[in-house]
């Protein structure tokens, strides 16, 4: 990537790794998961510490953004010479319900608290999670303009929108996308069309199988997947454009024909 503030071409890759319940044990992998020659890394949502059994207590296990684990992304993003995002929970104002956060870290460092709470599919994310401010969090990675999502956030299109209505180029999407029947189809199906529907390349980390779905794919504006991992544990990645995303939109001029 370049490094002033117009960008041609980024190289990311995807961690598709399962955390811990020990979050020293999470901090202490980063450095080796972490790969080298990439602009942007992207790891799972929760990565400093996994959600546990349903429903149980995140209070205890969350952080501020100064903390162990976000110090330990920035080091890391540092010696590898990019720019990492990874979540974590986030001390809050209440201390019972922590936030879901992103942090990113690198050549710009930043967070991003997630809207949309997993009360869905039998599970009530909001019962130990607080939601966080529903302003779009883009953030511009020398020129590159990303957005920020996680998992749930994928099946809400307007917030993808609103990513890209204020700027975004890359949507990334860390997730931990819980297993289950039709669950792969459907993470494979929202990444696409986000990507499709909005002209934009779409990054997104899942976690692995066995509790979650895997898959963690990348895809570019007109829904072509660049890389896509399997189930288990995996490092993916591919080399995105900037002359091929003024091309598809030029192909496919959605965002231009818009009427509503």
């Amino acid at each position: 990537m370049t490094a002033d503030t117009t960008w041609t071409t980024a190289r990311v890759a995807l961690v598709q790794e399962a955390s811990g319940l020990e979050p020293a044990g999470n901090r202490e992998r980063l450095a080796a998961l972490v790969p080298t020659g990439h602009d942007l890394v992207v790891l799972p949502e929760a990565f400093a510490r996994d959600f546990g059994t349903a429903g149980s207590p995140l209070g205890e296990h969350a952080e501020p953004v100064d903390g162990p684990f976000a110090t330990e992304v920035a080091r890391v993003a540092a010696a590898a010479g990019t720019t990492v995002v990874a979540g974590m929970f986030e001390t809050g104002p209440d201390p019972e319900r922590p936030w879901n956060t992103l942090v990113v870290r690198g050549a710009v460092s930043a967070e991003y608290r997630k809207i949309h709470l997993y009360d869905s599919f039998g599970y009530r994310e909001s019962d130990v999670l607080t939601a966080g401010p529903t302003t779009p969090r883009v953030v511009d990675l020398a020129g590159l303009r990303v957005g920020l999502m996680t998992c749930y956030d994928l099946r809400f299109p307007e917030h993808a929108r609103a990513l890209v209505d204020a700027g975004a180029e890359l949507l990334v999407v860390p997730a931990a996308w819980v297993a289950g029947e039709r669950k792969v189809d459907h993470w494979r199906t929202l990444v696409r069309a986000r990507a499709i529907e909005n002209t934009v390349y779409v990054a997104a980390a899942a976690q692995p199988a066995p509790r979650y779905s895997g898959h963690s794919m990348l895809v570019d504006p007109l829904g072509d997947v660049l890389a896509e991992a399997g189930d288990g544990s995996e490092v993916i990645g591919a080399e995105i454009s900037a002359a091929v995303l003024a091309q598809a939109r030029r192909t496919n001029p959605s965002l231009a024909n818009r009427r509503l």
